[in-house]
């Protein structure tokens, strides 16, 4: 298996706690965890990866049900990976109009700064809005 951790390790590696873990594992997110002889559970270096990989795209807002999707497709058929690289480009896609709405939103802070102007906007000033 090479290297492998215990729970409380790969918790501490990854930033998820040791709880969510093992909620992941009972909703089927991550496999089942090996086992050692006195029923431990042990993590290899390719489920911190996924735990990585979780982390991330929960950071996105992608749910749990749509990295279900993702994650525990076994990769091997090529409708499977075209499916893995579809939902990807969805939620990229989704990720773009997020960053936008916020430049936007980022943009009228910036002109308020800029503009010493706290409350509202000054009659007159030509900053316009999308949202």
């Amino acid at each position: 298996m090479g290297e492998s951790f215990s729970i409380k390790q790969i918790s501490e590696q990854s930033g998820i706690s040791e709880d969510t873990i093992r909620y992941y594992e009972k909703i089927q997110l991550l496999p089942p965890a090996m086992r050692k002889g006195n029923g431990h559970r042990m993590y290899s270096l390719a489920d911190l990866q996924v735990m990585h990989m979780i982390t991330c795209l929960k950071k996105t807002g992608m749910s749990l049900d749509e990295m279900k999707l993702y994650l525990l497709a076994d990769g091997e058929s090529l409708q499977t990976a075209a499916e893995q690289d579809a939902l990807l480009q969805e939620h990229k896609l989704k990720i773009k109009a997020q960053m936008e709405h916020l430049q936007v939103i980022l943009d009228l802070i910036d002109f308020k700064l800029e503009s010493g102007e706290k409350l509202g906007i000054k009659p007159g000033a030509a900053w316009t809005s999308t949202l």
